[in-house]
Order: structure tokens, then C-alpha cells, then sequence
């Protein structure tokens, strides 16, 4: 496996609005609150608190003493052939909890979200970052919500939309073309005015890609710090992990395990999961392999 060795992993000064994020010496987690009741990971807590604020920020509390260092709110499945919630819905899914949460932690909170209306009620209700999996085809509506809020944005590849995604799927070289598409929505934030020191990048694992593409993303992320943004990877319980494992979502930790530390290796600065306690524990294995290339552990 092509590795990046601790000195190699680029840092990066990160801003989320008034917070300041130092990434390459150790690996950050973004926690998954998925305040939906059709994801894919199934998380089932929600199913029956779909609307109970005080439950979701209390859930949202343990991801961060497990050691979330960013809590990644999402009202809307984007899993395989998923349908479009309304906006109404989502707002509803999402903003009270952010507002709360927002009262009761610094940690940046991030909305899950490629709807400008959605994303600005969440950044006037305290989010810092907007995590836009339609990355590489933004609106200039969603461009101007972020330049006025002075908020950081991740930028994700994917390859159609969550309905389509999977299907009539097809790469002439898939890492160059999530390379080139990257490039492109880079330089449309920068010419709308925002900071170059608010943008990450994500190549959207699972989103419009087989499974040889997925893990030829991985063993080759290192190829995206041409692109000199810091990078991150959401391979959390993805199909790709069940298909190899033969394993269904539920059996899928060890597997996200190792799809976190190769990561990691190649040169990711953050970690999109569900399962905080457990990942933080591998994230910081594959931290300290890295770092005894400096003889100083993390």
C-alpha cells in the first residue's frame, strides 16, 4: 500500500467560522447524526424520536465524549435510490436539535445538506460547515448561503444523484475524474469568495461507485493532495464493506476499521462515522504508526 508517512500527511489550518481546526498531526472524527428514519446504517434510534429534540442532542453529547470532534446532522437519506425529502421535512428533522446543540457544545456542527434553504437555517441556527454531498454541482444559491455565513464547506464527488447513483455507472479513470470534478468546484468557491482555508475535500465513497472503485479510491487517496485541500473519507458501514465481508450493516465494524486506518495511511485528515468510540480507538492506532516516523507519538 502506498503510504503517507507522518511528516508527508500536509497540514492544514481549518476555519468553521470563528473556529480554528488544526488537521494532519491528528486524525478528526465527524460523528454521524443521522435525524432520519430510512438510513442506510440503520441507525434505529430515531426511528422513534424522530421529533424528540432533547433525546437527539443527548445522543448527539455521547458521540462527542467518545471523541466526535465535529457532529454531522442530516435530515434526509441520501443511501442508494433514496427520494427527496421535502424541505419543510428536513427543517423540521434538523434545526431545533442544531439549535440546541449549538447552546450546548463548541464543537463545530456541520448540516448534512445540498439545499441552500436548508443549509442557511442551520448556519443562523448555529452550524459552522455545510457538508454538501452534490459538492461538485453547486448552486449559486448554496454558494452565496455559505460566503454570507462565512462558512466552511465540504465539497463531495458523486456520480449522479442518490436515486441513480448506482446505476449505469462508469470511469475511464475514476480517481482522475473525481480529481478533475474537485478541481473544478474548488475554483467556483474561491471565485464566489470563499476562503481557500474553508474548503475540504471528499471523493464520496459509495456514492456512484463499484466496489473496485471504492477501494481503488482509498489505496490511491494520497493522489488527491494535488488538490492541496485536507481530505475527507466516509466509508462508515458502506455496501462496499457488507459486499467484500459478506456481511450485512450490522457486521460491518471491523471492516469500517480497516477502511478507516488505510485511510489514513494514505493521507486522510478526517474521518466521517457512526461508530465513534470504536473508530477513535483505530484512528488513533493509525495516528501513531504514522507519527514514530518522527520518533514522538501523538
Amino acid at each position: 500500500m502506498p503510504s503517507v508517512s507522518f511528516s508527508q500527511r500536509k497540514k492544514f489550518t481549518f476555519r468553521a467560522r470563528d473556529t480554528m481546526i488544526l488537521l494532519g498531526r491528528q486524525t478528526k472524527l465527524m460523528a454521524v447524526l443521522n435525524l432520519t428514519p430510512d438510513s442506510f446504517s440503520q441507525d434505529g434510534l430515531l426511528r422513534k424520536k424522530l421529533y424528540d429534540t432533547s433525546y437527539k442532542v443527548a445522543y448527539a453529547q455521547k458521540l462527542i465524549k467518545e471523541g466526535g470532534d465535529i457532529v454531522d446532522v442530516g435530515g434526509e437519506s441520501t443511501r442508494p435510490e433514496s427520494r427527496r425529502v421535502a424541505i419543510s421535512e428536513e427543517l423540521k428533522r434538523t434545526i431545533p436539535t442544531i439549535r440546541l446543540l449549538a447552546k450546548k457544545t463548541k464543537i463545530p456542527i456541520s448540516i448534512d445538506t445540498y439545499k441552500p434553504e436548508v443549509a442557511e437555517q442551520a448556519l443562523d441556527s448555529g452550524a459552522s460547515i455545510v457538508n454538501n454531498i452534490k459538492g461538485t454541482n453547486l448552486t449559486k444559491s448554496m454558494l452565496q448561503v455559505i460566503k454570507k455565513y462565512d462558512a466552511a464547506v465540504i465539497l463531495m464527488h458523486i456520480h449522479g444523484n442518490p436515486k441513480t447513483m448506482q446505476k449505469h455507472i462508469f470511469y475511464k479513470d475514476v480517481v482522475q475524474e473525481i480529481i478533475n470534478a474537485l478541481r473544478k468546484s474548488i475554483e467556483k468557491c474561491l471565485e464566489s469568495g470563499i476562503k481557500s482555508d474553508k474548503i475540504i475535500i471528499d471523493p464520496g465513497i459509495g456514492f456512484g461507485k463499484t466496489v473496485e472503485h471504492n477501494l481503488k479510491i482509498i489505496r490511491h487517496l494520497s493522489d488527491l493532495k494535488i488538490l492541496k485541500k485536507p481530505i475527507l473519507i466516509g466509508a462508515s458501514r458502506k455496501s462496499f464493506i457488507g459486499k467484500i465481508l459478506q456481511k450485512d450493516v450490522s457486521g460491518r465494524i471491523m471492516g469500517t476499521a480497516a477502511s478507516v486506518c488505510a485511510a489514513i495511511f494514505n493521507g486522510a485528515h478526517i474521518i466521517r462515522i457512526h461508530d465513534v468510540k470504536k473508530m477513535k480507538e483505530a484512528a488513533t492506532m493509525a495516528d501513531a504508526f504514522l507519527s514514530i516516523n518522527e520518533n514522538k507519538m501523538v
